[in-house]
């Protein structure tokens, strides 16, 4: 079985720092001069110097962990598990005053690893309101007190990824909560940008929302104060789809940044958006190359690719791993 591939880094990219240069203390000239300022979170592509971090008690780990010693299936799930990708935040699982903690957690085996972990914020008020299967989250006055908690944690260490509610606002197009997403996706940003962790707002996919519709929702919740956006999140499109949609996105806010989640969409889409057969994983994350377009920061694999999308086609809960489809992708894919 093939070792997989290393990942490519960009060797330059355009960083901006807003650090002040040396400053005196006094006028004799023997104070040391002050500290420079954190280069603000905003400004880098923060995958373009280093790679992104693993969870090593990942759901596909605990599963190779538990799988029979040399079989092809603690294979696979090893060689899954060793990929980074997005670990996901919701209230369920990790409650306030608990969020912090394990972000923390996170947070210090990335710095001591030189990696950066990417976060998924996914809280919001009447989360999956279009599809029902992650329905759930939390009320909104617990929403943005919980979100500070993952900034606060999050912010903290060296550096730090936050992907912030998959399809809440392509979604808020459809259901009737659109002025209170707004208001609590915008409030979250802001306290993400304050605790300096790189943000992008989640961005619809190709086959979904046209930009032009989106691009007003993600000025009003600050995108362009924050790193950018991300598409295709637990999504099927191709790379190439989704670079044409992100492009003209991107310039209609101006030029913002953006990501790309590549975990599932090795031959494409269907119609069927909730555990779709056949799929195959796609780039491995990496920080966009010499041949993709400036703006993109990265493909990631934000949605873990062998969890499930919910109760259909045979699948379990949303979020829980599913064993059977993770090996069904790893053999389209050529594992």
């Amino acid at each position: 079985m093939p070792a997989p591939p290393r990942p490519r880094l960009l060797t330059a990219g355009v960083l901006v720092a807003l650090a002040l240069g040396p400053l005196l203390a006094g006028c004799s000239g023997d104070e040391p001069a002050a500290e420079e300022a954190p280069v603000e979170a905003q400004a880098i592509n923060p995958f373009a110097d280093r790679a992104g971090y693993a969870d090593p008690d990942s759901h596909a780990a605990q599963a190779a962990a538990a799988a029979a010693a040399g079989s092809a299936e603690a294979s696979v799930f090893s060689r899954l598990a060793s990929i980074p990708q997005g670990i996901w935040l919701t209230p369920e699982e990790y409650p306030a005053r608990t969020v912090g903690r394990f972000v923390e957690g996170i947070v210090a085996g990335a710095d001591e690893a030189d990696q950066v972990p990417t976060f998924v914020v996914y809280g919001i008020p009447d989360r999956d309101c279009t599809g029902g299967y992650s329905a759930g989250g939390l009320s909104a006055e617990q929403y943005v007190p919980w979100v500070s908690e993952i900034a606060t944690a999050a912010g903290a260490g060296e550096r730090a990824v936050v992907v912030v509610e998959p399809d809440a606002l392509a979604s808020a197009l459809e259901c009737d909560n659109r002025a209170e997403r707004i208001r609590l996706i915008g409030e979250a940003v802001a306290v993400l940008r304050d605790a300096n962790v790189t943000t992008y707002v989640d961005g619809g996919h190709s086959n979904w929302i046209a930009p032009t519709d989106l691009a007003d929702l993600l000025e009003q919740v600050g995108v362009r104060d924050v790193r950018g956006f991300a598409t295709n999140v637990s999504n099927f499109q191709t790379d190439q789809d989704e670079q044409a949609y992100a492009e003209e996105l991107s310039a209609i806010l101006g030029g913002v940044h953006y990501v790309i989640d590549s975990g599932r969409n090795g031959v494409g889409s269907t119609d069927q958006w909730c555990n779709p057969p056949g799929r195959a994983f796609g780039t491995e994350p990496v920080a966009a190359g010499d041949n993709d377009p400036e703006r993109q920061d990265a493909y990631l694999w934000v949605k873990p690719p062998g969890e499930s999308d919910g109760e259909c086609e045979g699948g379990p809960p949303a979020g829980q791993f599913w064993p059977e489809r993770a090996l069904e992708m790893a053999t389209t894919s050529g594992w």
